[in-house]
């Protein structure tokens, strides 16, 4: 596969593979130069062309889609989101009405047991009974007030075998609330905390997703570049043995140093070198993406040179305002502040005056049926004010208190720090946007220059007119350009998945990326 075909829209000349020749660049537009033609129609005197079927290449959106459905970390997020979803649920399932089935059925014994008599003496006897009982409640918590309201039915049955006794003992409705005071309230803090807790997991579903991306468009270039430079040794090698087979051919002819020839011989093994270190590591870098992407298979796959990414021009301030609206950072920071305030209010509800109010009212009654204890209810009623409170603690209120504000001074100074580094990266991520694409360019026209240049070269040298040191520079200079473009147009594409991540925004389409995150 041959590496030679560049799209770019935002570069002034492009190389274009030729019609089979690995060893062929034209210009924009498809016109070389004048000197370039007359070297370039020398070189296939010495190279026929060559022509072969190109093997199935693989895409970046192709493999990023791969990464996002098979992958660990596409998994990973994926449940990290569901995690957050059931969180909220059960979050909003404290604030609905709670029915619950509780009993003793049965509750059978046989024991002897001692029973103290009236004189004061203790006598012991068998008892065989079964107490059991049955409850039917409905609870609601009070998320103003942190307390609870509950609603009730019970029976009770009494079996004695041995003095052939049954007695029931039946609450056909009960009613009761439990009212902390002055103490924590969870509940309305947490109405504060979760939704945020919640929207912030959705947010950063799309942010992981976006940041697999760009691992990926890393790992693809790294691959990409060792293929290139695994092609261009091919390439090198191939064009080095057919130097030296022309070499050799002038020195019997007594047209070339036995010098020349040597260094000749010394290019094909450094050629031949390079390219199995090459692919080599070529082949180290194919099984680095494949881990993480979950690509199947077990040979190293073909990656097709994608076209530079879309980089339209971001003001920073726009790229902060959409963070800003989007990210879960944001999000994040709200979240830790009501959270230091919360801790607070623990510190401060959970020490001194401890007091919690419980009342009920209902009917109640008992008989030897069940269907009688429903006529003649009698009422019944329970008001109990429990409390505590230290008389002296030795400072432990006042301790506990000020490491929750001390806590809560520094998770404020923590968050500010923060944001403001996230806002910078927003801004210095948008900035370099514009010096990328120019760098793009310029890596794109050098590599274009450099294979013209290198072309010319070898025709030159091919005819006597050069020096073989003149070639050798050339060669290398293609070469370096050549990883220069690969290298700028990775760094245009891991910015462009970088600022989307940043940002959780399309400027391209111009519309949040929230939108278009798959619903559960």
């Amino acid at each position: 596969m041959h590496y030679l075909s560049f799209f770019c829209k935002s570069k002034p000349s492009r190389p274009l593979q030729s019609s089979g020749s690995p060893l062929l660049w034209r210009g924009a537009g498809g016109e070389a130069h004048r000197g370039g033609r007359l070297a370039l129609l020398a070189l296939t005197l010495f190279f026929p062309l060559a022509t072969h079927a190109q093997p199935t290449t693989l895409t970046l959106p192709a493999i990023i889609d791969q990464a996002l459905s098979h992958s660990a970390a596409g998994h990973q997020a994926h449940t990290n989101r569901e995690t957050g979803y059931w969180q909220w649920r059960g979050f909003q399932a404290n604030y609905r009405p709670q029915l619950g089935l509780q009993g003793t059925v049965p509750n059978f014994s046989r024991v002897i047991t001692p029973v103290v008599q009236p004189d004061g003496t203790t006598d012991f006897r068998a008892v065989r009974i079964n107490n059991s009982n049955l409850a039917l409640t409905l609870s609601q918590n009070i998320g103003l007030t942190g307390g609870q309201l509950v609603l009730g039915s019970e029976v009770q049955r009494f079996d004695d075998f041995n003095g052939e006794l049954k007695r029931y003992n039946n609450q056909p409705f009960t009613i009761g609330v439990v009212q902390p005071l002055g103490q924590f309230n969870g509940l309305a803090w947490n109405r504060r905390i979760e939704p945020l807790r919640y929207q912030e997991s959705q947010r950063q579903y799309v942010e992981e997703r976006e940041t697999i991306a760009q691992r990926v468009a890393e790992l693809y270039f790294d691959v990409l570049l060792q293929q290139v430079n695994a092609d261009v040794a091919g390439q090198n090698a191939r064009a080095a043995a057919e130097m030296l087979r022309v070499g050799q051919e002038k020195f019997k002819l007594g047209r070339l140093s036995q010098s020349d020839l040597l260094q000749l011989e010394l290019n094909v093994l450094d050629a031949r070198q390079a390219q199995a270190r090459a692919q080599m590591e070529a082949e180290n870098a194919a099984v680095s993406l494949q881990a993480y992407t979950g690509l199947p298979g077990t040979e190293a796959p073909q990656l097709a040179v994608p076209p530079a990414a879309q980089l339209p021009p971001v003001a920073p301030a726009q790229a902060l305002e959409q963070a800003r609206q989007h990210r879960s950072s944001t999000l994040a920071f709200r979240r830790r502040l009501l959270q230091a305030e919360r801790d607070v209010a623990l510190a401060k509800g959970s020490t001194g005056l401890q007091a919690s109010l419980t009342a009920n009212l209902g009917y109640v009654n008992q008989a030897e049926n069940l269907g009688t204890t429903y006529s003649n209810l009698q009422n019944q009623q329970q008001v109990r004010l429990a409390f505590s409170m230290p008389i002296v603690d030795w400072g432990r209120q006042k301790s506990i208190v000020k490491t929750a504000e001390l806590a809560r001074e520094q998770v404020q100074y923590n968050v500010a720090q923060e944001e403001r580094s996230f806002e910078q990266t927003v801004l210095t991520q948008a900035g370099q946007l514009p010096s990328l694409s120019q760098q793009l360019r310029l890596a794109a026209r050098a590599d274009s220059l450099a294979q013209q240049r290198y072309d010319i070269a070898r025709a030159t040298y091919l005819v006597g007119r050069i020096s073989l040191n003149d070639v050798n520079l050339a060669l290398a200079a293609k070469d370096l350009a050549k990883r220069g473009y690969i290298a700028a147009l990775r760094a245009c594409w891991v910015a462009h998945y970088r600022l989307r991540a940043l940002t959780l925004y399309d400027f391209e389409r111009q519309q949040p990326l929230a939108s278009a995150a798959p619903a559960r």
